[in-house]
């Protein structure tokens, strides 16, 4: 049992962690380097690795090596470098002009922190050569009119979304793919013209739907498979049908059908873990892995711990956040893309191997705390070496960072990039000022209003068809923050074509409300209400649904 020098929490360290500790151990030269047991538990190292990341938070700011006008996830006031992505891309700079000797007297993490201060770094993480005006996006790429959509790849005309992959005309959904037409929809594949459905697949033209597959014209049902005029899991004539979905177009209608939803949910089991196609995993939101322990959120994992977000296939894989296609790979956050057999890096979205303590280093590989090298060899501290030299230099190295109890961990949150506000983190492991204060991590104050006057308050009507054009030159003022926020033309568009309601919230407060609809990632030893098999799982015993195992659930789908 080890105690967590973060939380002061106790936690075990397996002997399959070890285990994968030595294999994935880096050899230098000769010599294996042995990686330490981790120090911090499971929540803390991933916070940590959480904290590095700022997929939503975007502000305008000014290229710093050309003055154009860029946005950017790095605030105006940060004290960093930032350049147009196309430009750092660009061979106007060379991140070895910044390159330094290591300082055996002084800690790795202070000289790193220097560097981070210098080095230029892009003022997004897209695929901006193959976008399309989708210049508010951030972690995403292959768009096309998008509007904040984070996380999402290969979209045309979605908009306020996390996570959507290959979706056309889709706004506020979270964990959503191959879909067209869907609003307000959380874990949903290839799903059409359809509002408010969770864990549903192949449904359409429906609405308030839970756990099911293949239904169409359906209102208010969960568990269902391959129904069609179904409302409250009973079914009904295409009349009747056609005149509860009529109801269904006012605010306060949906209000009230979302209440008796969360009621209806209850009545029917729901199945210990999200995901299909899975053998010996741990975790949940899981499809297609293999031998899979403490994962989430992922896709195609073979024999990997403690990974999260694996947003393309990963193999022999620890301690991950946002990674795919890659092997080998530890203690990494927002890397992948041909990444082979590094530790600690962050934000590599290229080909690259055998890195240790790297960031923002595309098409690089054998590097040692480097920061924004491209297509380089052989550098440590953005110092270019021979591989005898590197070789040499990066075991003394390692046996300083030993001594001063460096080696192993990523990199701390009090040098992070972003305040802990406007990180990853702030969602997962939620913290208050004074709280992130104490622990001396950085805190973002929102600006203050300063008696700036935004116009008349405007009362949204109930409907869609009592709103005009008008509204997209207003202000909005969010129920739920107190925060401003706009209503865009092609927004208002979708709102009518799906007959909805426009919302009295932001985006922000939108997308929380969609993560609070998900289970935490947090598993829980309890048994099968149906056949008392034991079973892990995010339902928390003291939850009101009724959990089964994946054989009991799948015998009372209907």
């Amino acid at each position: 049992m080890n105690t967590c020098t973060e939380c002061k929490k106790n936690f075990d360290v397996t002997k399959d962690d070890l285990a994968f500790l030595d294999m994935l151990s880096p050899v230098i030269g000769d010599k294996k380097q042995s990686l330490p047991p981790p120090t911090q538990c499971p929540d803390c190292r991933l916070r940590r690795r959480m904290a590095c990341v700022n997929q939503l938070a975007l502000y305008e700011r000014k290229c710093d090596l050309t003055g154009t006008a860029v946005i950017s996830n790095l605030r105006p006031d940060a004290p960093y470098k930032v350049y147009r992505q196309q430009d750092w891309h660009s061979d106007a700079w060379s991140a070895l002009d910044y390159g330094k000797d290591f300082d055996f007297s002084r800690p790795f993490f202070d000289q790193w922190k220097e560097l981070c201060l210098v080095v230029p770094r892009p003022n997004l993480f897209t695929g901006y050569e193959f976008d399309e005006n989708a210049a508010y996006t951030n972690h995403s790429g292959k768009n096309k009119d998008c509007y904040l959509i984070f996380d999402s790849d290969e979209n045309r005309d979605c908009y306020y979304s996390y996570s959507v992959n290959s979706c056309v005309n889709c706004l506020d959904c979270f964990r959503v793919r191959k879909s067209e037409l869907c609003y307000q929809c959380v874990d949903c594949v290839r799903c059409y013209g359809s509002s408010y459905l969770q864990d549903c697949d192949n449904c359409s033209d429906s609405m308030f739907l839970k756990n099911c597959t293949g239904c169409k014209n359906c209102l208010m049902c969960s568990n269902l498979k391959n129904k069609e005029y179904h409302v409250e899991n009973k079914p009904v004539s295409k009349e009747e049908y056609e005149r509860f979905r009529t109801m269904l177009r006012s605010r306060s209608a949906i209000t009230g059908a979302s209440t008796r939803f969360d009621a209806l949910k209850l009545e029917y089991p729901q199945k210990y873990m999200h995901g299909i196609q899975n053998e010996g995993c741990v975790g949940d939101y899981l499809v297609n892995c293999k031998n899979a322990v403490m994962c989430f959120d992922s896709e195609d994992l073979w024999d990997c711990r403690y990974v999260f977000q694996g947003f393309m296939p990963l193999k022999s894989c620890m301690d991950i956040q946002e990674c795919g296609d890659g092997e080998l790979l530890y203690e990494c956050s927002v890397a992948g893309y041909n990444a082979h057999a590094s530790l600690f890096c962050s934000h590599i979205l290229a080909s690259f191997s055998d890195m240790i303590y790297c960031s923002m280093c595309p098409h690089s590989k054998n590097c040692f705390g480097c920061i924004g090298v491209q297509r380089k060899q052989y550098c440590i501290f953005n110092k270019q070496y021979t591989k005898d030299e590197y070789e040499m230099l990066v075991p003394k190295i390692i046996d300083a960072m030993r001594t001063s109890g460096e080696y192993g961990e990523f990199f701390p949150i009090d040098i992070s990039t972003y305040a802990y506000n406007e990180s990853l983190a702030q969602d997962y492991y939620p913290m208050t000022k004074e709280q992130v204060k104490e622990k001396g991590w950085k805190w973002l104050d929102e600006a203050e209003k300063q008696g700036q006057y935004l116009g008349p308050d405007i009362e949204l009507p109930d409907t869609i068809d009592d709103v005009t054009d008008e509204l997209c030159k207003k202000i909005l003022t969010c129920v739920d923050s107190d925060k401003q926020y706009k209503v865009i033309p092609q927004e208002l568009k979708f709102y009518r074509q799906m007959h909805l309601p426009v919302p009295q919230s932001s985006f922000f407060a939108r997308h929380k409300k969609r993560l609070a609809l998900r289970n935490p990632r947090v598993l829980f030893d309890r048994k099968c209400d149906n056949c008392a098999k034991a079973i892990r799982t995010t339902y928390s015993p003291d939850r009101a649904e009724k959990i089964f195992c994946e054989e009991c659930y799948l015998e009372s789908v209907l």
